[in-house]
């Protein structure tokens, strides 16, 4: 390990943590400290820098941790295996040591000024910044997909997404630590949590780049698991809903039960038309409401099977412990043999 000591947060004023979400990086966690490093230097802005590998199964932890044997101010971090990229910021703000912290993907897709100006503007005491995309330059079928599941989201949720989405935030020390002591990170989204702390959040547009082409790592099975994540850990509108679905269909019953009682003691059956058959309308109505219960059912499964998982209180991440170092282990060795 390099001699520089780490700094921590509490000892040093407006430190920041920058931690990247590797999954499957490569030599781009290098050329991504590097370039970081040589911005907030010149900006005099002291951090540290946080890798939180992803359960990647390449090379990508061994860079991370040869970087961190050459760099006094670069910690790295295993998961135990992949659990995406919303758990991986979990684990990583659980271990950042910074008066304020951001995350950063290793694609170059978020321009690295953007976090120089998150910074300064917590400098001027906001506590909670978002930096949201106006322009993705994802293909128009992304993008429509993307503002239409924001559309919906924003207009069933508790709390406002910022428009175009986001991923990522900029935030102080003190939210931070509600965070790790408050939120069970499990069958959630960290940005869906952090917007519903409150705080007046500062939404910060900016032009998402091109970046570097790879394959992306949201899987369709990804994308809509996190959907689902998102938009039930953001509203309760889907209960509501069921809820008035049930108000009304029994006062309708009800109503019409009134009603066809009163026309069988006193209506006309000619006029009514009795001779008609009922199986028809009998089938349409039973599979009407056949099709509405099993529906709400699978809507109130969805609330049921989360209070599941959380009872069970399983970790929403686990950071392997890191290896000893060969040297090291040798030297442990020494000093066991000579005791």
């Amino acid at each position: 390990m390099n001699s520089k000591q780490l700094p921590i947060g509490n000892e040093q004023e407006n430190f920041l943590s920058i931690i990247l979400l590797s999954y499957f990086s490569g030599e781009r966690i290098i050329s991504t400290y590097n370039t970081l490093s040589e911005i907030l230097k010149r900006e005099k802005i002291p951090f540290e820098f946080i890798i939180i590998d992803d359960g990647s199964t390449d090379n990508s932890y061994k860079i991370a941790l040869d970087l961190e044997n050459e760099n006094g101010n670069v910690r790295s971090y295993q998961l135990s295996r992949n659990y995406s990229s919303h758990y991986s910021a979990f684990a990583g703000l659980s271990v950042c040591n910074g008066n304020c912290a951001t995350f950063v993907p290793d694609d170059e897709q978020l321009p690295y000024q953007t976090i120089v100006d998150m910074y300064r503007l917590w400098e001027k005491e906001e506590k909670l910044i978002i930096p949201h995309r106006i322009k993705r330059n994802d293909g128009l079928l992304t993008e429509f997909y993307s503002n239409s599941f924001y559309y919906i989201i924003n207009s069933f949720s508790d709390f406002k997404y910022p428009k175009g989405g986001a991923d990522s935030f900029f935030l102080d020390r003190e939210l931070i630590d509600i965070i790790n002591e408050r939120i069970h990170p499990i069958n959630t989204s960290i940005i869906s949590e952090v917007l519903r702390l409150g705080f007046s959040p500062y939404f910060l547009p900016y032009e998402r780049l091109k970046g570097i082409n790879k394959k992306s790592r949201w899987t369709f099975g990804k994308k809509i698991r996190q959907a689902k994540d998102t938009f039930f850990s953001s509203s309760t509108w889907p209960v509501k809903v069921i809820n008035f679905l049930g108000v009304f269909f029994s006062l309708f019953s009800m109503a019409m039960i009134i009603f066809y009682s009163l026309v069988r003691l006193f209506g006309n059956p000619d006029f009514w038309g009795s001779s008609l058959p009922g199986w028809t309308s009998t089938v349409v109505i039973i599979s009407f409401f056949s099709g509405l219960i099993l529906f709400s059912l699978g809507v109130i499964a969805e609330y049921i099977w989360r209070i599941y998982e959380e009872v069970k209180s399983r970790p929403g991440y686990i950071i392997k412990k890191k290896p000893i170092p060969h040297k090291e282990l040798e030297s442990t060795k020494d000093i066991v043999q000579k005791g």
